[in-house]
């Protein structure tokens, strides 16, 4: 389907979504977060293997947009938060990795787009920030997905003062995978997409799936669904696929999409 404020390609095995609206700092306006969550399921049920989120203009995303917000009501408020949250589990939900690929300066709820993302490679000029800490309303929303990345300190600390931090301090503290030239921004995202959907699809899947579901669990039961879940997904054709394939010294020879 068309959208106004993203862009979707696809390129042999991944996908690429474009957050489009520069003039406006792609910010995450209500129309903009239904594009994207529609374009997050689309690009789900595609036989994608990857997928890369990116941005155009001088940021990746200035966060939720003031102008949306200004004279909205408690309803709309909730509407809107709402409608954001659900954007954020969807990246989460889809069965693919999901890649952030930052160029520049994501604040706010785009800070809190790059936290909730699988991976994230980020240009040594990108930049991280939840601004709320200056202002008069806090970044409460982004504090969940960001305190999830990093640790409680340093979690605190973006969060209570709002500055911004650089992408090489990004990467220390946990919120990006990889800082690199902006030369270098797409390859080494693709590169590292590439080596995260590399094995069986399927198996892959249930192991995002898992992993967000036992981050939330205490550690005895974290365990006990964790042991249920690998028992049961080696009885797939994949895992068995790769055990023979192991044994007899061969390369695996997996389902293309499973």
């Amino acid at each position: 389907m068309s959208y106004e404020l993203i862009e979707v390609a696809y390129e042999e095995q991944f996908a690429t979504i474009t957050l489009n609206n520069p003039k406006r700092r792609n910010a995450l306006s209500l129309k903009c977060m239904q594009e994207l969550t529609t374009a997050l399921r689309e690009v789900g049920e595609s036989p994608a293997r990857g997928i890369i989120l990116a941005a155009n203009g001088p940021a990746f995303s200035a966060g939720h947009d003031f102008a949306d917000m200004a004279n909205g009501d408690l309803e709309f408020m909730r509407k809107l938060l709402r409608t954001c949250t659900t954007m954020m589990n969807t990246l989460q939900e889809i069965p693919q990795p999901v890649l952030a690929r930052v160029h520049a300066i994501a604040t706010a709820a785009g800070c809190q787009l790059v936290a909730t993302c699988d991976l994230a490679v980020a240009s040594t000029e990108a930049a991280f920030a939840t601004p709320g800490g200056k202002g008069g309303w806090f970044c409460t929303t982004p504090m969940v997905a960001l305190s999830r990345n990093i640790g409680r300190k340093r979690a605190m600390e973006m969060l209570l003062t709002g500055d911004p931090i650089d992408a090489q301090t990004a990467a220390d503290w946990g919120l990006v995978n990889r800082v690199v030239q902006p030369e270098q921004l797409e390859e080494e995202s693709l590169r590292l997409l590439g080596a995260a959907t590399r094995g069986s699809f399927f198996s892959k899947a249930l192991g995002k799936q898992a992993y967000y579901a036992q981050m939330e669990m205490p550690q005895p039961l974290a365990y006990s669904y964790a042991m249920e879940v690998m028992a049961a997904a080696s009885q797939i054709p994949d895992a068995q696929e790769g055990m023979r394939a192991f044994l007899e010294k061969r390369k695996p020879q997996f389902d293309e999409r499973s």
